[in-house]
Order: C-alpha cells, then structure tokens, then sequence
C-alpha cells in the first residue's frame, strides 16, 4: 500500500499521522487507492473506475435511488455487520475507506444465478424500462440483510427513496411482498390468491377468468444463509478503523481525523471546512451550486460525536448520528420508558418517517440538519419548542447553548463561531403534562421538502389542567425556523374555542409572507398553520378529555398513512386448443427484464470509454429574450484539458436549422435567444468535469429584451401566436344556443408535465474512416437524427449509423428534442475527430428539452334538460414554447379529442398556438388528447351539477355507440365504450360505494372522500400518413437462431418482447431462439420515431410479413420432411441455396383526413377504457390518498396481457401525476425553478392506490392491428382524471359543510395548495387573498 506519511501541526503540536491510500471492498473485492480525488462520488468510481455500471447516474441529488447500492459495516462493540442503503450519487468514495459496497452486480447475474430480489421483480413484471431496476432490486436487497422476514410497513418505508417513472409500483410491490412476513402468514392460512384478495379461489374475479400474471410458486426460495459474507479482512483488521486520512488534488483536501482533538485542530486551522457525514447537502451544493470547498473533514471515526446515551434529563445525542440511528433509539426507548415522557421522542419518531427517503436517513446526520439551518428543516421546529441543548466546542474551549429563538441568525446561519464544532445535543423527556405534536405538508407525502412544517408545544399545569406554557415553530415562512413563544394572553385558559380564536391571531401576527416570498403559495402557507393548530386542538381536546368531542371533528388529526396494498388483474386465457409454442396473447416476461435486475442491460452511457474520448458540454443561455452581443471562450480554452469550442460558426451557412416538422430552431443560437437553456455552443474536453466547469467559463453577453411571455395570458394579451391554428365545426352550432336554454360558460386548464425519464438525454458519437459516423443514442428517433447529422454536416446518410439499444424511458420526450444533442455531438466528433460522450444532467434536462403542453381551455356547452349535450363551443390554447418542434400536431390530437367518448352533433373547436420565452415543448404520453378531453369531462361534470343527475347517467347518455361519426367524421366501429362502463360501474361497486363515501362524508368534517368514473376513446395512429410505416430484417442462421430486427425502439413498453412472439407463432419456434440485438439505421432505414402507441401495431405486421415471407421459403423443404425440426429445415435450406434472410414492410391503409373539408380517416382505431377512482381528501391541508381504482380496458385481443396491464397502470400513475401533482414552477422571468427530484415530485410508491383492480375486456379483438391487438401507450393515461374529479366531489362536500356555492372550478394539477385553499372554512377566511408574484403558471 502506498502510503504518504506526514504531520500537520497547529500551534506548535503535532497531529495524528495521516494516511492517504483509500481501501474498501466492492462485491468482496479488496480496493485500494493510492491517487483518489476527493471530489468523486462513489457513482463515479464505479462506472468509471471499476466499471460496474448496473449502479445508474438518474438525478445527482439522492432523489431518485436509480444509484442506491449497499453499505456494509462491521461494529466491533456489536460484533455485528450493519447494512444500509445509500445514494452512490451524492456519497464522497472517500467516504467507503474501510467499508464493504455491494452493488447489483455483486448479488446475482444472468450468467451465474439471479438473487431472488432480482428474480422476482423480473417475474413480476416490476421492469420495464429497468433503468431504476438495480436501485429498487438494492434497496430490497439491503433491507433482506437485516431483516430477512420484513413486515409490509418495512417495505413501505425501504422504498420511499425510490422512483419508478413506468410501471405504476404495483407489480414492484407484489414481487416484493412475497418476502415479508404478512405473506406468508397469509399464504399458510390460504387467505389469499397472490392479488390480494382474502377470498383465495372464491374471489369473484376468478370465474372463468385469469388474475395471474406470473406463478409465486416458481420463485426461488431466500434465505439469508445464501448471502456472501462480510469481508474477513474487514472483521479481523481494524487498522482502517483507526487511520486517519489525508486525501488530496489541486483543488480539494479530504481529512478524516480518529479524534476529537485532532477533529478540533483541523477546524481551528481550516475555519472555513466543511463536516461531511452524509454529504447530501454539500453534494448538492458542488453538483448544482456549483460551490467549491477546499477542505472537507469526515468525523465518522469520532466517539464523542457518535454518542446515543440515556441521561436523567433525556437522550444525549452525538452530532454525527445519523437519522436512522436516531430514529431506531427513539423507538426503543418508547417502548421502555412511559409515555408522558417521550413524547418528544413520538413526534420525532413521525417526523422522521417522511423525512426523504431511507437512503438519505441513513447517512444524513443529525449535526448537519441542525448546522445546515435549512428554513425547512423538519427536525429544527421540534428541536426548538423540546429546547434542546447543543454541546458546542473548539480548541478553546466548549460552550452549551439552548436552541431558541437567538441560534438562527440569518438565512442558514447559526450562532457557532467558524471553529466551533457541534458535538451533540441533549434531546429532553417530555414533562407529564407537555404535549408536542409536528407537522408537515409537501407536495408529495414521501421524500419531499415541506411547504410548511411546524411543532406545537403545549403545557397544562398539574391540577387545574389550565394552560401552562405554549410555544410553537415553523419552517418555511421565514429565512429561518420561526419559533412563538409570545401567547402570554392565553396561558391560565381553558382549553376551549377561546384559545382557537387569540392563538389563530397570534400566529397571524407573527408569520407575515410578502407576495414575493420565494416558495410562493403565499396564501396557502399562511393558512397551514392555523389548520396545524386546529388538528392539535382537536387531538389535546380528545386526548385530554377535557371538554366532549363532536366526533365529526376527530377526522382532523387522523392521519392518511399506509395500507397495504391489493390489486387484481384480469384479462383472457388463450384458447386451450393454443400451442405452449405459441407464446401470442401468453403473459411472458419482458425479454431482459433479468438482465435490468441484475444491471447487466446496457444503456448508451454504459458503454465503455473509447480510446480518446472527449466530453462535450454546452454553453447555455442564460436570458428569456435578448439579443446576444458577444461570445467569449478565451477563459475557458486557456483551461487545461480543453480541446476546443464549437458553435454556429462551425456550421455551414444555412444548415443551422433544425425542427421535426418546421425548421424554425438554430442549433447553436446566432443573433437572439427566446429562452433560457438554449445552446450557444459546446465545450469539448478530456472529461465531464473539465467540459462542464470550462462551459461556465464561457462569457455571453446580452441585451435584454421586453416582453418576456411566460404564461397562455401573457400570450394573449400580447398576441403571441404561431400562425397556424386548427379548427373543426360540425353542425349548427350557433343555431343551437340561439335556441336552448341551458347553457355553461367555463374554463379548465391542465399545466406542465416534466417527462422525467430516468435516463437523461445523451449519446455517442464515435468517427469512424473519412466521413462515417456511428452514433450510440438514447433517442425514440434515430432516423431523424441520421437525417439531421446528414444534412448538416453534408455527409450521405448512408454513411452514418444510428444504434440504440434499448433507452431508460422517454414517453415522447426523447422524439424530437434529443436530436440537437446528437447533432451537436456529430459536429464536434467530425471537427475534432475525437469519439464524443454527453449525458445532460438532471437539471439540463429538465431546464431545457421542454415537457407537456400547459392548455388553457374556454367553452361553452349547450344541453337539455335531461343532460344530453346539444352543442359545444371550445376554444384551446397550448404553451408552445419558444419554437414549433410538434406543438401543432400536439394541437391537432387536441381538437381531434375534443370531445373525449360522447357524441356531440354540433360541435366548434378551435386550437390556438401560444409563442412563449420557454424552452420548447413537445411530445408526450398522450399527445395533447388528455389536455382536451379535460374540457369534456369537465363539461360532463358541469352538467350533472346543474341537472342533479349522477356524472355516470350524463356520460352513458352522451357515449358514443356502434356506428355514430365523431365530429371530423369518422366511424365508429367496434366501439365498446357502453360495454367497458357497465363493467367498470358494475365491478368496483360504483353505487353501494357512493353511497357509503356520503355517510362518510356525513360523519367526518375534515376528512371528505369522493368517487368518480371517468371514460376514455383514444384515436390510435400518428395522423400524419407518412409515419405510418415499418419495418423489419430476420436473418436466420444456420444452427436455426434468429436474429430479428425492426423499426421501433425498446423504452419499456415491451415491444422487443412482443416482436419477439410474434415471430415465434410465425416461425413455430421457441422464443429463446429469437433475438433482437438493436435498431440500427444500417439494418432498417427510414423508420419513423416509436411514438404514436403504434409500435407494435406497425413493426408487428412488418414482423409478422418477415418471417411469413421465410416460412414461405421454406415450404419445400419442409413438405420433403415434415417430421424434421427447425434446425434441420434450415440446414437443408442453406444447402439448397435458400435466402434465409427476409425483410418486411408494412403501411397503414385508409389513413388521410383533410383539415380544409373535414373529410378522411386520421386514426386507424379508437382504443376504449373506464375508471372508477376513490380518494379521501384532508380538507385542512390539502393531501389527498388514493383508496381505490378500477380500470376496464378494451385492448383486443392482447398480445401480452402482463406487459400491457403494466402499461395501463403505469399511464395511469403517469397521469396521475399530471392531475393532481406535478406542477413545474417558473419564475416572471422564464427562468425554470423546477430542476429535479428534489423540486419537482413525480407519483411514489406511497402514492399508488391502495387498491388497484386493472381489467382486460373480454371476448373483443380488433381486425386492424397485428392479431386483433390494440395500442395500449398512451390511451390509459387520461383515466387518471377519475382522481382529480373524485377529488373535486370530495371538496364539493367539504364546501357544501360549509354552506359555500358546490360549483368551483379545480384547474389540474390539484396540488395540496388548490385543494386546500378551495375547501374554505373559517382558517381561509381568515386569509388575506394576496397576488403571488413569485412564480408564474405557464
């Protein structure tokens, strides 16, 4: 071992001696080393160093747990091994020296045996896109180490770090619960049928039908004796214990001292270092930030800071404790000590339940949350009303301070002098009669910052039970943790409604917010809390049993928490008369969903460094609007490791053009930049680090310019509009209103959607002899991007290829906006001659490749008295962005859906298209149709309002039947929507549960449930005639294995796997002998993008012509020897001189429609689906949960009910998301606010139904697509909608309770905000409705 022995000294004294040789052990292999730069991860190390690349990079800031990987711990003093989960993104390799990593790779292989975490979620269909696999298979894996029986709560908790973009959780969940002990309790007693329900064979879904999806009976039995053992190195030796380290580059020194003193030493000489336990807010500072700290100091090795003792006042706790440690002491000592006195420790205990995700509680540290002095901590209001108290400590001495009023000094500013350390705190028991209650409110319930969170401290003397003492404090209405203390007017009260009303002025006093507060929701977060002080009014009241309770109160303080989960899915056996060979309409896996759980599929960044590849990254306007002066990358050339800089100049005069349909983009921006975060140039360098820190090296200068139109309002008022727009009018509209009585004006809109893939936008572009290129993508249109490459560096396309293997999701997003990257990457390999790498970061991919289309939608709806619809006036609006890129297809999907599932006879819609200074927005799942068939569904609502009638009775009035024409005239054929409601009503109970949510609603004042259905019709095709086709290569080799090949791109959606049996039925072979290695521009040319939900509509028919076209061939080979097998066929037929490769092609017919007449037929089909959705609403904050929702969905004869169930549920969460809780901020600026996990929430595993029912209509096919299938992509997705408007009845309810008007309008996403806000009650009276100037609705 290398070693560099050296002393520092302070002082005149001499310090421990330090080592500067890192070793740990990554999957039992021994580490050591001698160069390591402080600034890497351990994610970097891995897949740079040591390769190991199943350990995914998804968003650089712990939120996402794509990166999660083992860390192991052997405990002397226990003689015990501790594992924990962490983020490999944010933690320092420094940090592992003496540690055990073990990584997906480490527990199982496709080549050698999969674990059974790894087995399972393959079996269960819980991959699809697998790109967040290895991180969910690890974090399984980490809980089974220590705790090999886990109980569903353990599940629960171990999974909230983790995101999952595709599959809906639900099949995760289900693979996962088969570890715990709840199953197999449940299975020994036969009280379930896999699914969930308790009625084993009896359940109701099982006659005649199929509710299984895969066979828990073939999982491979676990056991922990199977594991591989902790390194013995590491047991036997603890001299890495006790070193101290020295860990140094140009920029950054690492030390970990072994001693307290040595630890003070170092502070005394470096005032200005930072302690790094869990690194996640420092990480996130150096990645995002930008910021630089020269002298890090990792205390782990220090006892004093490691302490958790029982004293007689309370807990003494050493600063570098991390929150999981604290939080399991807390729970022991709950149970050991009474009651009264822990209370503390209770409020800890929930807090820390929802304090991020199990990986971040793992290594994140109690010192830091207090020293960070984060505005919205949710520990510092609970450390501030227990008044703690920290131990504080330098050279000089040591000093104790309470935690109060006087400790934050300033936004993340504390009283500790630069020296200082803190050592510890002292945690007190709570006094017999002292109660503290926390709370929280975020956006999403698990791993999220809080808007407001608050702890409530309350004292009643001993005798009299009057008020004592009360104090309160609260993050995330000041620049720091606001602490009350000053209610000296109703200590020696009662604890009664007088108390309500002068605490509620108090605080109302205190917590003042300016309209241009950073956060926004400036009304929303002065009235949460006044609703957190009610929910503990209410629960003192009851715990106290002062004073009786009305029990519709007691729903205030009632949590909504987890349950387990249940789910069932049905759909149709394939006829018993069906070969086992033939796999079509069987649900088989997704062909590598067991090399994505054990992390072996390779994704573009996977592939390894080429020999001398560079790194490209761009310079990035940093203006909304203005005109671009000057452009200097002197600095940044004068860097070392810098090989050049490109830009437009590097582009031929005239072809720096780009853009799917209309080329009004420049790639590298010339003269004026119309948003933020479009390119300038690029920097190449050796490496991703040089790349990035020389392109913020690069100088722009501007001249700003006015207007800058963020919003659909701005666009208006400013006439901003690109001069095409749709419209479409059937009927006499006019005459109808001249002539009907009922008629609604109104509006719905529907915001921005991030695509959150979580593999960001990258490629590689590797120059091969003269002017070839191969280009490794992760792109749903590599033909564009040949295209794109070809024209604009003047190269044949015949010259460069385009490969992608499979790509971690794209949902639309990666169509169109990823093709200036590879373009960008083309330009530099070809001047540099230099293979060239980028992978966009999080925030740039959030930042500036755009999302879904913000709507705004004006109508006007005529209908009798009856509820039938008479006629419809609508006028859209889409948020387009700064360029065209697909807005007017999006837009013409739009007014094509109009009208969702209801026959409208005289119907007027017309599509405007906003230009806006935000990056350009573009395809996603659903293409504009959820957006407008909002507006429809809205309408439905409006009118069941006014007639009285049941939502359910309007729309099976309004549905459209067999043989009816939509408004731009085309047929109905087929059409099962009448058929798809029924069941849906029929199975989830639509009508015994309504009427149960109402006696509920009757019985609770603050918590209010709703119910709603909501249908679907989805026009299946791209629209666009040419995009229309496919196709496909089979080459067939002579051992009798296929390699197949086609069109369309692998992004989760299963389309390899479909192919595949599809095929196998053609071919009459196995599906092991079928392969599919990549799409390739080289061996299919001329594809369109894999969008549309057309994938395996169009390659499946190419497919299928394929290897028709090679059983064709080899016809005479088999009758000469028809009880031969494959392989002799085709060995005989290779003799014979025989092609054994064959192409297929395929076009839709009938596909034209004309916007001039109204004429034609734009889609091939209508895929059809219902949902039934149940939520329960806090009425005093806004959350929401999802209890129960049934799907029905007509999707023919499935090709692969499991992959097409996974489907349905994962738009369904996707959508979801877009209803009810993603929400992307911006600034009046254009500037985008929302740039990760850690700003912008997505749906989590605790966000699912608890009960998730998904149903495959039966006996239907479809005579238009490969075996009578359907597209399953993208229709699901507005079946989500059923939550937003179950929401919207429970708020009907909550403000009928309050004698408000049950009309409201609930604009998507209904975040926590605008439900809170709209169930008015006596707190938002109290609120002063105020302009929020701060962020800006797109």
């Amino acid at each position: 071992m290398s070693k560099e022995e050296h002393r520092i000294f302070h002082n005149g004294e001499t310090m421990d001696e330090y080592e500067s040789s890192l070793v740990f052990f990554v999957n039992g292999k021994k580490v050591v080393e001698d160069n390591i730069d402080p600034s890497w991860t351990l994610l970097q190390y891995l897949r740079t160093k040591l390769r190991l690349c199943g350990t995914k990079l998804g968003c650089a800031e712990g939120g996402c747990g794509a990166c999660t990987v083992m860390v192991s711990k052997y405990h002397r003093a226990e003689d015990k091994v501790r594992h924990i989960p962490v983020n490999a993104c944010l933690a320092p390799v420094c940090s592992m020296h003496g540690l055990a990593v073990t990584t997906v790779e480490g527990i199982g292989s496709v080549k050698t045996k999969l674990h059974p975490v790894q087995e399972r979620i393959a079996k269960s269909h819980g991959s699809q896109c697998g790109f967040c696999t290895p991180g969910i298979v690890m974090s399984m894996y980490t809980l089974l180490r220590n705790m090999p029986k886990p109980s569903m709560e353990d599940l629960e908790v171990t999974f909230q770090g983790n995101l999952c973009r595709c599959t809906g959780y639900r099949p995760i969940i289900e693979a996962y619960k088969t570890f715990t002990e709840d199953w197999e309790k449940m299975r020994a007693s036969k009280l379930t049928n896999g699914n969930g329900c308790g009625m084993g064979k009896d359940c109701c879904m099982l006659k005649d039908r199929k509710v299984e999806l895969y066979s828990e009976s073939e999982f491979v039995p676990y056991h922990e004796s199977q594991e591989p053992i902790f390194p013995p190195e590491l047991k036997l030796k603890d001299q890495w214990d006790k070193q101290s380290l020295h860990f140094k580059s140009k920029e950054i020194s690492w030390f970990r001292p072994t001693n307290l003193m040595d630890l003070l030493k170092l502070k005394s000489k470096f005032p200005k270092a930072k302690i790094v336990v869990g690194n996640t807010e420092i990480g996130i500072e150096t990645k995002f930030k930008h910021l630089t700290y020269p002298v890090l100091i990792q205390p782990s090795q220090i006892t004093e800071l490691e302490v958790l003792d029982i004293t007689d006042e309370g807990l003494k706790v050493g600063a570098a404790v991390t929150l999981e440690a604290l939080n399991e002491c807390l729970k022991e000592q709950m149970k050991i000590l009474p009651e009264w006195k822990t209370r503390v420790f209770k409020a800890l205990v929930e807090t820390l339940h929802y304090f991020g995700g199990k990986q971040t509680r793992s290594v994140a540290c109690v010192g830091g949350n207090i020293i960070t002095a984060s505005p919205i901590s949710d520990l510092n209001p609970i450390f501030m009303v227990a008044k703690i108290e920290l131990e504080l400590q330098s050279v000089d001495g040591s000093r104790r301070v309470l935690m109060d009023q006087n400790f934050f000094t300033g936004y993340r500013k504390t009283i500790l002098n630069e020296d200082e350390i803190l050592i510890g705190i002292l945690l007190p028991f709570s006094e017999e009669y002292q109660y503290i209650h926390a709370h929280k409110q975020s956006r999403r319930r698990d791993d999220d910052i809080a808007i407001v969170n608050a702890a409530i401290n309350v004292k009643f003397d001993e005798d009299s039970k009057k008020l004592k003492d009360i104090s309160m404090a609260f993050g995330g209405l000041a620049p720091t943790t606001k602490l009350i203390t000053n209610f000296s007017e109703v200590l020696g009260m009662e604890w009664l409604e007088d108390v309500l009303d002068k605490v509620y002025e108090v605080i109302m006093r205190e917590l003042v917010l300016d309209s241009e507060a950073p956060g926004g929701m400036i009304a929303y977060r002065r009235a949460l809390p006044l609703s957190f002080f009610l929910k503990t009014f209410i629960a003192l009241k009851k715990e106290l049993n002062m004073h009786e309770v009305d029990s519709r109160d007691l729903s205030a303080f009632k949590k909504l928490s987890f349950q387990t989960p249940k789910s069932s899915q049905v759909f149709q056996l394939v006829p018993e008369d069906q070969k086992d060979i033939d796999l079509v309409g069987r649900p088989i896996n997704h062909v590598a969903a067991e090399m994505q759980a054990t992390g072996e599929a390779i994704y573009f960044d996977d592939i390894p460094k080429i020999e001398n590849e560079a790194y490209m990254a761009y310079v990035y306007s940093t203006k909304a609007f203005a005109n671009i002066i000057s452009i200097d990358a002197s600095e940044a050339l004068a860097m070392d490791g810098v090989v050049g800089f490109i830009s437009a100049k590097d582009i031929k005069i005239g072809c720096n053009k780009f853009g799917p349909v209309v080329q009004d983009e420049e790639v590298f921006i010339t003269k004026q930049v119309t948003c933020q975060y479009q390119m300038l140039g690029a920097i190449v360098a050796n490496d991703q680090q040089i790349a990035q820190k020389a392109a913020r090296k690069v100088a722009v200068d501007y001249e700003e310019l006015h207007p800058v139109i963020v919003s659909i309002e701005d666009a208006i008022k400013h006439n901003s509009f690109y001069d095409k727009e749709r419209k479409i009018e059937c009927g006499d509209v006019d005459g109808v209103f001249e002539t009907t009585r009922n008629i609604i004006k109104s509006n719905c809109r529907t915001g921005y959607q991030e695509h959150f893939y979580l593999e960001t936008h990258g490629c590689l572009v590797v120059p091969k002899e003269v002017d070839d290129l191969e280009i490794y993508t992760s792109s749903q249109h590599h033909a564009e991007i040949t295209d794109l490459v070809s024209r604009i560096l003047n190269i044949p396309q015949n010259r460069i290829v385009t490969k992608i293997k499979r790509i971690g999701g794209g949902f639309g997003g990666k169509q169109s906006r990823g093709v200036p990257i590879a373009v960008t990457a083309a330009i530099a390999a070809n001047k540099f001659r230099r293979p060239i790498r980028i992978m966009l970061d999080r925030d740039e991919d959030m930042a500036s490749t755009g999302g879904r289309h913000p709507f705004f939608t004006k109508y006007k709806v005529a209908f009798n008295d009856y509820g039938k619809i008479l006629a419809i006036d609508a006028e859209l609006y889409a948020n387009a962005g700064c360029s065209l890129d697909l807005s007017l297809e999006v837009m013409e999907r739009a007014v094509l859906h109009i009208e969702n599932a209801y026959k409208i006879e005289n119907l007027r819609v017309i599509g405007k298209i906003c230009r806006t200074n935000l990056p350009s927005n573009t395809a996603f799942r659903g293409f504009g149709a959820p957006q407008a068939m909002l507006a429809a569904e809205t309408m439905i609502r409006n009118i069941s309002e006014f007639v009285g009638k049941d939502p359910v009775d309007i729309a099976m009035k309004n549905l459209y039947r067999e043989g009816d024409k939509t408004h731009y005239n085309q047929d109905m054929i087929n059409c099962n929507l009448t058929r798809c409601l029924e069941q849906c009503v029929d199975s989830s109970n639509y009508h015994e549960r309504k009427l149960s949510v109402q006696k509920f609603n009757k019985e609770n004042r603050w918590k209010k449930r709703g119910i709603s259905v909501v249908c679907t019709k989805y026009g299946v095709g791209f629209g666009v005639p040419f995009l229309e086709q496919a196709g496909a290569l089979v080459n067939v080799y002579t051992d009798g294995s296929v390699l197949l090949t086609h069109s369309g791109v692998e992004m989760g959606q299963g389309l390899n796997t479909k192919m595949i049996q599809v095929a196998s039925r053609v071919l009459k072979i196995p599906a092991d002998m079928i392969y599919i290695s990549e799409v390739s521009t080289d061996k299919v040319p001329n594809s369109s993008p894999s969008a549309a939900s057309v994938g395996s509509d169009l390659n499946g028919v190419a497919v299928k012509k394929a290897c028709e076209e090679i059983r064709m061939r080899l016809k005479p080979i088999i009758n000469k020897n028809p009880k031969g097998e494959w392989k002799e066929w085709i060995k005989d037929a290779y003799f014979n001189r025989i092609s054994l490769s064959a192409t297929g092609y395929h076009y839709t017919p009938e596909i034209t429609y004309d916007w001039d007449t109204n004429t034609g037929t734009p889609y091939n089909y209508f895929t059809y689906g219902v949902a039934c959705t149940e939520v329960e609403v806090d009425c005093l904050t806004g959350d929401h949960q999802l209890l129960r929702t049934d799907i029905v969905m007509d999707l023919g004869a499935s090709l692969n009910p499991a992959i097409d169930i996974g489907q349905i549920e994962g738009a369904f969460m996707q959508g979801y998301g877009l209803f009810t809780l993603e929400e992307m901020v911006y600034s009046p600026s254009g500037t985008v606010l929302s740039k990760g996990p850690g700003s912008y929430k997505i749906p989590g595993f605790g966000d699912i139904p608890i009960e998730f029912n998904v149903s495959l209509l039966e006996g239907v096919g479809n005579p238009k697509a490969v075996y009578s299938s359907k597209a399953v992509g993208e229709p699901p997705l507005f079946l989500a909608s059923s939550a937003l408007f179950a929401i919207r009845e429970a708020m009907k309810s909550a403000r009928l309770g309050q004698y408000m008007p049950p009309y409201f309008r609930l604009h998507a996403p209904a975040t926590a905000e605008k439900i809170r806000m709209l169930c008015d009650d006596h707190i938002t009276e109290r609120i002063k409705k105020c302009e929020n100037t701060w962020n800006v609705i797109p």
